[in-house]
């Protein structure tokens, strides 16, 4: 029998694409890439569709009993580089003491237009 729990939180919203919100692998939780998509942050800037996203993730860290301590890794696409200062400002807010492994990598387009920036998170569980 496998140890493969998948996971969709009702707070987030209705998924409506072939993904579960997460992804519990014995002791590991992956978070898929979560957007500001469908909140008031979508037609916002970089930091506050990441601020949507932080708190996306610690809806579901503790729905499944954790937080930021037990963050891993996460891998932060954005559409650009130009307002990188702030968005590291809210990344060091957010993540406290607890500073994950982490990839930056900048895309030419996330899957709606208004949206900025996805993070897909690991945690230790």
């Amino acid at each position: 029998m496998s140890n493969v729990i998948r996971t969709n939180y009702p707070e987030l919203g209705e998924v409506k694409a072939p993904y579960a919100h997460s992804v519990k692998h014995g002791n590991t939780l992956y978070i898929s890439g979560l957007t500001a998509f469908g909140t008031a942050a979508q037609h916002q800037g970089i930091t506050e569709q990441a601020e949507e996203i932080f708190s996306q993730i610690r809806k579901i860290a503790s729905a499944e009993g954790t937080d930021f301590s037990a963050l891993i890794k996460v891998t932060i696409f954005i559409t650009s580089f130009a307002e990188i200062d702030a968005l590291r400002k809210v990344l060091y807010r957010n993540y406290g003491e607890h500073l994950p492994a982490s990839s930056l990598v900048e895309v030419s387009r996330l899957f709606s237009p208004d949206l900025t920036i996805e993070i897909e998170a690991v945690f230790d569980l």
